[in-house]
C-alpha cells in the first residue's frame, strides 16, 4: 500500500493551514529525521534541545502539538509536562511523549500527567502520525479541544 505523504520539494496548499509541532529532544538525529518526517507529511516543524528551551518556544511559537523526550537536560520531560499543564495559555497543547525510558516505570505517568500518549524509542513511524493526526483532529489543530 502507497503512503500519503507528500513529496518535500511539492509547494504546500496555500489554502490549508499548517500545523505546528515542537519536538523537544536532545538528540539532533532524531530532531531531524523527526522533522523530514513531519515535514514530508505536511507540518510545521520547530525545535527545543532541553527542558528549558521547551518551555520558551512552546510560549513563543505556541505550537499546535508538542513531541516531548523524557530525557533532557535543564529539566527533564516530566518537569516539562507539568509546566504545561500547569499553564493556561499552554494546557491544551497535546503532548506526545516520545522517549527511550522504560514503559513499565513510565507509561502510566505519562499519562497520568496529562499526556496524549507514550512512545518508546525507536517507534514506528506510521503508528506516530497516526496519535498525532488524531491528536490534533481532537483539537481543533490548535492546541484547543473541539
Amino acid at each position: 500500500m502507497q503512503s500519503k505523504q507528500m513529496d518535500p520539494n511539492q509547494e504546500r496548499n496555500p489554502t490549508m493551514p499548517t500545523q505546528k509541532i515542537l519536538i523537544v529532544d536532545d538528540d539532533p538525529d532524531l530532531r531531524q529525521a523527526l522533522r523530514l518526517r513531519l515535514r514530508a507529511n505536511q507540518y510545521d516543524t520547530v525545535s527545543a534541545v532541553d527542558g528549558y528551551s521547551a518551555i520558551s518556544q512552546a510560549y513563543k511559537e505556541r505550537p499546535d502539538l508538542i513531541i516531548l523526550d523524557l530525557g533532557l537536560p535543564a529539566g527533564d520531560g516530566f518537569v516539562v509536562l507539568d509546566r504545561l499543564r500547569r499553564d493556561d495559555k499552554l494546557s491544551a497543547i497535546p503532548v506526545v511523549v516520545l522517549t527511550a525510558r522504560d514503559p513499565q516505570n513510565n507509561e502510566q505517568r505519562v499519562l497520568e500527567s496529562g499526556a496524549t500518549a507514550f512512545f518508546q524509542k525507536p517507534a514506528d513511524n506510521h503508528e506516530l502520525l497516526e496519535v498525532i493526526r488524531h491528536s490534533l483532529s481532537q483539537c481543533g489543530g490548535k492546541g484547543l479541544p473541539s
